[in-house]
């Protein structure tokens, strides 16, 4: 019983950490001279060092300015400031609703997604 609840455990383990990062398929990549370009983002949960200087109503309200102060803190492959602000408006929106996601408590987010 006791091996049982501790693969349960890290079950959750792994669930909680997925919660904390989200992949993003960028609808228009990202192009930096003669590298390769970022078709996919990760982000993770900002936490409260890289939510300094923002406002968590502007991030909500999905804030383009916000977005773009933020991303270059919680994107890998790291964007710049730069390409944050040459993002398809999709590109935007999609990444900001994961941010938003982000703002939320994980039950919070399980309940408005209905599980």
């Amino acid at each position: 019983m006791n091996e049982a609840q501790n693969e349960l455990d890290q079950v959750e383990q792994e669930v909680s950490a997925r919660a904390d990062v989200r992949e993003i398929e960028l609808e228009s990549p990202i192009e930096r001279g003669t590298a390769a370009p970022i078709t996919r983002l990760t982000l993770r949960r900002p936490d409260a060092g890289a939510l300094r200087g923002l406002s968590l109503m502007d991030l909500a309200q999905l804030d383009v300015t916000a977005l773009q102060r933020l991303l270059p803190r919680i994107s890998s492959p790291m964007i710049t400031a730069a390409d944050a602000r040459k993002l398809d408006p999709a590109d935007l929106f999609s990444i900001g609703a994961e941010v938003a996601g982000f703002l939320l408590k994980k039950k919070d987010l399980q309940d408005f997604q209905g599980r």
